[in-house]
């Protein structure tokens, strides 16, 4: 039996200080795509040497949020194979996930521009199975032009320009960060500071709103944080989603690892969400509506550029 031809895909990664992950991600992807590019946001670790050395494509760039980060990359990386796949650094594919891939891909249509794939969370080496958490679809393989990232400061979404999306249920990629707790912590603690700015800025009228996404588990994703979730007072928020996660969605049934998570990812993160959006708010009533983007630069070293602004 001949070998199956790897299909036209290129691979774009972001990275920062990912020596831990890096060789994985790259090692296990190389079996489907035919082209990596890493886009680091100089490292001070050793990931640059180490995405070379395994044949990796490395562009350098200075880091303002992943939105913006990746969407550089789709506009600067000369991309000419026929497919892109967006992966994080400590995200990596199942062989079946290959596999499905490699026979799927080259038979779909030309309205197909997009192909949803399912993400399978492993946290301390177990897999979180309940509590929303799988399965969790996302659109991260398209027809290369034929997609851009939304430019939120947080949980954005990639998006179609045009055409249908398909999703793939044999195998999954995965999430499998194998950073100890206080690595955790601290990327949760920017990402909740990202939240923050997203929820702060639109809510005043500083960052302009993307339109709702067109998918429709994504849309209702969107709606329920925020809507629903954005919609409830501050901190009781973060105590009924986490008992909404923990107990209706059976998140018990994960064990003691399954605790640690849900806990930490399902009530500390949202509740330290709520706590800056607090202290931003704080901020906005003593000193006007105009203080706030001044105030993030001094206090988090953040930026909003320019043509994230409603003027």
């Amino acid at each position: 039996m001949e070998p199956v031809a790897k299909p036209s895909i290129t691979a774009i990664i972001l990275t920062f200080n990912e020596e831990l992950h890096i060789a994985r991600c790259i090692e296990r992807l190389w079996p489907l795509v035919e082209r990596i590019v890493v886009v680091d946001s100089f490292s001070t670790d050793r990931t640059v040497e180490i995405a070379r050395d395994l044949g990796a494509e490395v562009l350098q760039r200075p880091f303002v949020n992943q939105a913006d980060q990746f969407q550089w990359a789709l506009d600067t990386v000369a991309v000419t194979s026929a497919w892109t796949i967006r992966l994080d650094a400590d995200e990596y594919c199942e062989p079946e996930l290959i596999a499905t891939l490699h026979a799927r891909l080259p038979q779909l249509p030309d309205t197909v521009q997009g192909v949803v794939l399912r993400r399978k969370m492993i946290f301390r080496g177990r897999w979180i199975r309940h509590g929303t958490y799988y399965p969790v679809y996302l659109l991260r393989v398209w027809r290369t032009g034929s997609a851009y990232v939304e430019q939120r400061w947080m949980d954005e979404h990639i998006r179609l320009h045009h055409g249908d999306s398909v999703t793939i249920t044999d195998g999954d990629f995965v999430d499998e960060n194998l950073g100890t707790i206080g690595d955790w912590t601290a990327k949760h603690n920017n990402y909740a500071t990202r939240h923050m700015v997203d929820f702060v800025g639109r809510s005043i009228g500083v960052i302009a709103a993307e339109p709702r996404p067109t998918d429709r588990r994504a849309r209702w994703k969107r709606v329920l944080r925020e809507d629903v979730f954005g919609g409830a007072p501050l901190y009781l928020r973060s105590v009924l989603y986490f008992i909404y996660r923990y107990f209706f969605r059976l998140g018990f049934l994960d064990g003691r690892t399954g605790f640690v998570w849900h806990f930490m990812h399902g009530f500390w993160l949202f509740m330290l969400i709520d706590a800056k959006i607090d202290e931003a708010q704080r901020q906005i009533a003593q000193h006007g509506r105009e203080s706030f983007l001044p105030w993030l630069k001094d206090r988090y070293n953040m930026v909003i550029s320019d043509d994230r602004l409603i003027r």
